[in-house]
């Protein structure tokens, strides 16, 4: 990988870690505990609310866990490893990694991996 696809590669995964961390910042608003007052909402919507705040939990975990990625990606761009399979060494495509900047394995690892 040349500099400038190095450089394309870190301006993605940065991009990426400022937009995981804000949707986790929205995601906390939306998992704050529901309130109990049921006068002023009724079971229904008080049901949907759990709902929503469940739903937001495991879209706030998601996030954490990708910004985890993107973080171990970050140390491998530091220690010159960036770009490389996890599973079998080889480069990781360009392409995959612009799609998925934090992607730790070439698409066949991935996909023997998800097997």
């Amino acid at each position: 990988m040349d500099n400038q696809q190095q450089q394309q590669c870190r301006l993605a995964l940065q991009a990426l870690k400022a937009q995981l961390n804000d949707e986790i910042v929205s995601l906390q608003q939306s998992a704050q505990p529901v309130i109990l007052d049921q006068q002023a909402v009724g079971r229904v919507s008080r049901g949907d609310a759990l709902q929503q705040q469940n739903m937001a939990l495991a879209n706030l975990a998601q996030c954490r866990l990708r910004l985890h990625e993107v973080l171990h990606s970050e140390q491998k761009f530091d220690q010159a490893e960036y770009g490389y399979c996890e599973g079998c060494d080889k480069v990781i495509n360009l392409s995959r990694l612009l799609a998925r900047p934090d992607s730790r394995y070439c698409l066949d690892c991935q996909s023997a991996s998800e097997q």
